[in-house]
């Protein structure tokens, strides 16, 4: 689009110097974070609300966004979690019975920056060639270079403690107080819908604090543990990890999901990187090395664990492979029943072909 600066005018600025024009979406103002895309072609208000995405900046690969609305119980917690929105065509206009707003009002309510009328598919090109990278919105400044040095103090993801930011402050439950089956919950910023999965398979659950003690955990009498995803490095988590070290010598079951994937690598001394340019969508295949099935997978996270680390490990062993880059998307201890996968089994948005997962959680609990 060429560039103008009348009163619907928006800039996208990459660190790397690349310049985008569009149109003003959502809140006036200006953003920054972590570039990053989405190839899901639905379920966009569940994905602009997962923690996991806090600190990022998202492009919206399908090319239209907001079409059936905003429905207030379509959430993953509780509020916007991305720092802006970048699409083709964003949608103040809707064809859903049930929404209750449109995606315009959502965004202004939830004081979200967006650009609209970009090329999308150009743009997540340049991303998938030259990798994530900071950026900037602006709908209310157009001076390049005061963007640029605003652009400069944005830090980088790679060393990027996040999810104690998105963590509970207060712990809080969910399910039957009545129920045998007691999961501790580890928050580095969990989506509902994880819960709403332990809940409906009979657990009772409480959510900690991601820095909460081993001392206090213990104290709600566990059976199981859960480990979420959340946003952020996971190497500087130097608290997480000391607590599922702690944890792991229990020899109860533990279940991570994402980021929680990447600490229990971690607590087995397998180190992490960051990605190129992530996995994030709902349409990633992965292959469960155990049954010899496919899955299609809902993905998110822009950090992942080193393949040569975990091939050499005598702790753990591969259970899942990614088979567009061969990446870990699952692991397992030898000799403890401790197991994590890099995507989302609860897939919300998303195919429901590993929530296969959370039975098995269950199942060694029961069984432990």
């Amino acid at each position: 689009m060429a560039a103008t600066t009348d009163k619907n005018t928006a800039i996208l600025l990459l660190k790397d110097g690349t310049v985008f024009y569009g149109q003003a979406f959502g809140k006036i103002g200006t953003t920054t974070g972590e570039i990053c895309f989405n190839t899901g072609m639905t379920g966009y208000q569940e994905v602009f609300t997962d923690p996991s995405y806090y600190g990022q900046v998202l492009i919206m690969n399908n090319v239209h966004v907001g079409n059936y609305g905003v429905k207030n119980v379509d959430v993953e917690s509780d509020g916007v979690q991305v720092k802006g929105v970048i699409g083709r065509n964003l949608e103040d206009k809707y064809s859903r019975f049930l929404a209750e707003e449109s995606l315009q009002q959502y965004f202004e309510s939830q004081g979200v920056v967006a650009i609209d009328d970009v090329d999308t598919r150009a743009l997540v090109e340049h991303v998938r060639v030259q990798g994530a990278m900071n950026c900037i919105i602006s709908s209310d400044i157009f001076d390049l270079e005061i963007l640029k040095a605003a652009l400069d103090k944005v830090p980088s993801m790679d060393g990027l403690e996040l999810a104690s930011v998105v963590s509970t402050k207060e712990a809080y439950f969910a399910g039957d107080p009545e129920s045998k089956i007691r999961v501790a919950v580890l928050d580095y910023g969990i989506k509902k819908n994880i819960l709403n999965c332990l809940v409906e398979r009979g657990a009772y659950v409480k959510v900690h604090n991601a820095k909460t003690s081993f001392e206090e955990i213990q104290g709600f009498n566990p059976n199981g543990y859960f480990i979420s995803n959340g946003p952020g490095d996971p190497a500087p988590m130097e608290y997480a990890i000391k607590t599922i070290n702690q944890i792991l010598e229990l020899n109860k079951p533990l279940f991570g999901i994402c980021l929680g994937h990447q600490l229990l690598a971690l607590a087995n001394d397998i180190p992490t990187f960051k990605m190129h340019h992530g996995h994030r969508g709902l349409n990633h295949p992965v292959k469960n090395l155990l049954s010899g099935k496919s899955e299609i997978t809902t993905q998110n996270h822009g950090f992942g664990v080193n393949p040569e680390a975990v091939r050499a490990s005598t702790q753990v062993e591969i259970t899942h492979v990614n088979l567009n880059d061969n990446s870990i998307e699952g692991i397992r201890m030898k000799n403890k029943p401790a197991f994590s996968v890099q995507y989302h089994p609860e897939a919300t948005p998303g195919p429901h072909d590993s929530r296969y997962l959370f039975d098995e959680f269950i199942a060694l609990i029961i069984s432990n």
